[in-house]
């Protein structure tokens, strides 16, 4: 195989330029500015910074939820902004888990429900749903748990129950927005330790936005922006 497309095919993203601006009033924030970084696949990457530095954002095109206004962002090769709304929804449902800092669970489900819902939402069979299910939730320690809600499960459980929930779908990155944000340092660390394995075990790659040194002491990398632009 020709090394240079050998090369291509390590990396999850590859960045060029990037940049995006807000607007508030009549104003032009710089959210993100001529940013250029490659994130290789089976890696966990933490973006550390200051709030308002652009993590966010960066998460948010990563995400591909916002698109770059200007520079050039692949996914997989394939160039972010030339997709179509359908083609980036499908991506988000199948290629990308999402964990957020509170959580985001739907109160009424207990835990095997939490993550079977959204993969039935995905077409899978009963059978591929209740496998999935069970693997995830045996990952992430909780398929003891499986009968509760998220309010019978400590913060730390529920952030297992999150990451089950998008490991579930076997996607190709999981992103998390300071999933550790509001957990003790000790269960911080257990969070860190479940991400570390998923690298590891289940070839999946990791990004996440953080203030944490603890947090970034797991990472293969961190990318540290200030004001917008990578430091």
């Amino acid at each position: 195989m020709d090394q240079k497309k050998q090369d291509k095919h390590e990396y999850l993203y590859q960045l060029r330029n990037i940049a995006f601006q807000y607007s508030l009033g009549s104003c032009k924030i710089d959210a993100i500015r001529d940013v250029s970084v490659d994130i290789k696949k089976n890696t966990l990457l933490t973006l550390s910074g200051p709030s308002g530095s652009g993590k966010s954002t960066l998460l948010n095109i990563l995400g591909l939820i916002e698109p770059p206004q200007q520079g050039e962002a692949l996914f997989l090769n394939e160039d972010i902004s030339a997709m179509s709304a359908k083609q980036l929804n499908t991506i988000r449902k199948y290629q990308i888990g999402f964990i957020f800092q509170q959580f985001h669970l739907i109160p009424v489900f207990n835990a095997e429900e939490n993550v079977a819902y959204f993969l039935a939402r995905q077409g899978h069979t009963e059978e591929e749903i209740n496998k999935r299910t069970r693997s995830s939730l045996e990952v992430v320690g909780l398929w003891d748990h499986r009968k509760k809600r998220p309010g019978e499960l400590s913060g730390g459980q529920r952030q297992r129950l999150a990451i089950a929930r998008a490991l579930a779908k076997t996607p190709e990155v999981i992103i998390g927005d300071e999933p550790t944000a509001s957990l003790d340092q000790q269960t911080g660390r257990e969070i860190m330790g479940i991400f570390h394995e998923l690298v590891k075990q289940k070839k999946v790659s990791i990004i996440l936005s953080t203030h944490d040194a603890m947090v970034q002491s797991y990472a293969d990398c961190n990318i540290h922006l200030h004001d917008g632009a990578l430091k």
